[in-house]
């Protein structure tokens, strides 16, 4: 069996568009700036070494998960996998967050 060689991004839609507004923000007050420095906190302390690595190079280096699997040596597939479990931490930390 061939490994596929595309992989679509498209999934992750409308959660990736919020998590790069917030990271991408030039707001240096308010309720934003909190966030973003809550998210970074998560992103550096909260997530597996392989987590933090993948989502900083999706999100800060704008890489697709074809590129960070060929950089990382595995499949898309686990870029994908590894990305999912790493927003519902993300996602489950942060509801307890601001709840």
């Amino acid at each position: 069996m061939s490994r596929r060689l595309s992989y679509s991004d498209t999934f992750n839609g409308e959660a990736d568009k919020g998590i790069r507004a917030i990271l991408e923000s030039h707001e240096s007050e308010g309720k934003t700036a909190k966030l973003k420095r809550t998210l970074l906190n998560i992103i550096k302390n909260e997530l597996t070494a392989r987590q933090s690595e993948i989502i900083m190079l999706y999100y800060f280096k704008g890489m697709d998960m074809v590129q960070i699997a060929k950089m990382l040596g595995i499949s898309p597939q686990s870029v994908s996998k590894t990305m999912s479990r790493a927003k519902v931490k993300i996602y489950n930390i942060l509801r307890y967050y601001f709840s």
